[in-house]
């Protein structure tokens, strides 16, 4: 039998293939060493055969507790993907996967690859609403691209949204990829509707070096993007300089960052009311957006989440935090579980990339909700 990572967003490294009820795996962190959790490998072995994997530095991961309850993906054509037993104790994450065929691939949530992500650029193109643009260079000279949909009426309300400023958080791409082909759908009246009113302003990816490096939550350099916001540079956060940029030229109505948490089993938001200006206003826009995000997807709640920060107490070096002050706008973390959603469970297929897609199409419906009063 054989296991590799050698490809876009694989990351383990082989310890031993001695024992096939014993393979002694460990995840490579992200560079600079300061973040560990995101694996995505590939296993050749033979159809009837049980392999167990022990990833053993699984202790040593960043969010320790993103291992209770947790189960790791996998798929044999790399379309569907379901979940393998897995099991955590004194420091090592066991996986068992029993072969149906020769090959599997195993990761810590459904991958969105670069090539898909190129796929997904190229296909909504073609819609007479959107156009591409190339904001800069990445550390590895990938692009950053950002797809506009809208005719740039100035009178029209501007909606940013952001994915993947933490590359290992796939199921951002995987909310946005819905949320787009959902606005662009001529049958959508929601989308429709949207579009009449708001021009929207989306980057799929915000990290793609540390998506094709098989990275957690950095860039090439081993940067977190979300703590970049308040003084990025091109020399250390070219995608944040870069986004922040184009932010300024257009400003900002609506903002909409999409992230995972490896810890919570819910579907939640964070918000920016520990900024030095939120003010009741955006307090309205806030439980508006909220309260018709929960009657469009009963896998949202507003009952867990994050600890709420004090006024004037928010770190402005996060996204949401800093787009919310600089712009005065309603600005929100969308969190989303790697594991499964306490709220509506599937003990079969946890959290899924198909649920993500639901979740952008969601999204939109609270949106129209609070488009007439962003401004």
């Amino acid at each position: 039998m054989r296991i590799t990572a050698n490809f876009d967003a694989g990351n383990i490294e082989v310890i031993s293939l001695d024992n096939k009820k014993d393979i002694q795996l460990a995840i490579r962190p992200d560079f600079g060493g300061e973040f560990l959790q995101w694996f995505n490998f590939r296993i050749d072995g033979e159809v009837g055969e049980q392999y167990i994997l022990n990833i053993i530095n699984a202790g040593e991961s960043s969010y320790i507790e993103g291992w209770e309850n947790y189960q790791a993906v996998a798929s044999y054509d790399r379309q569907h993907w379901f979940r393998l037993p897995t099991f955590y104790k004194a420091g090592k994450l066991t996986i068992v996967a029993n072969m149906e065929c020769e090959t599997i691939q195993i990761a810590y949530f459904a991958p969105y690859s670069y090539e898909r992500h190129q796929d997904l650029l190229a296909a909504v193109q073609m819609h007479p609403l959107v156009s591409l643009e190339h904001l800069g260079e990445t550390i590895d000279k990938r692009d950053l691209t950002l797809v506009k949909i809208g005719n740039g009426d100035t009178n029209k309300r501007n909606i940013w949204i952001t994915a993947r400023q933490h590359p290992g958080e796939t199921m951002a791409e995987w909310l946005v990829d819905g949320l787009i082909h959902c606005l662009l759908d001529s049958d959508n009246a929601t989308g429709k509707l949207l579009l009449d009113k708001a021009n929207f302003y989306i980057v799929p990816n915000m990290n793609p070096d540390g998506s094709v490096r098989g990275h957690l939550r950095t860039n090439a350099l081993g940067i977190n993007l979300n703590r970049e916001w308040l003084s990025p540079s091109l020399a250390k956060s070219p995608e944040v300089f870069h986004v922040i940029n184009k932010m300024e030229e257009t400003g900002v109505d609506l903002f909409y960052d999409v992230h995972g948490d490896e810890a919570l089993p819910f579907v939640f938001l964070a918000g920016s009311q520990g900024t030095p200006s939120y003010n009741n206003r955006l307090a309205r826009l806030r439980d508006r957006f909220s309260d018709v995000f929960k009657l469009a997807s009963a896998d949202f709640q507003t009952e867990l989440g994050y600890d709420i920060d004090a006024p004037g107490e928010a770190n402005m070096t996060v996204a949401t935090n800093w787009v919310a002050e600089r712009f005065d706008c309603l600005a929100n973390t969308l969190e989303m579980p790697f594991k499964d959603n306490n709220n509506v469970p599937d003990s079969i297929m946890g959290w899924s990339p198909e649920r993500s897609v639901k979740l952008g199409e969601a999204s939109l419906v609270a949106m129209l909700a609070v488009v007439d009063e962003l401004r």
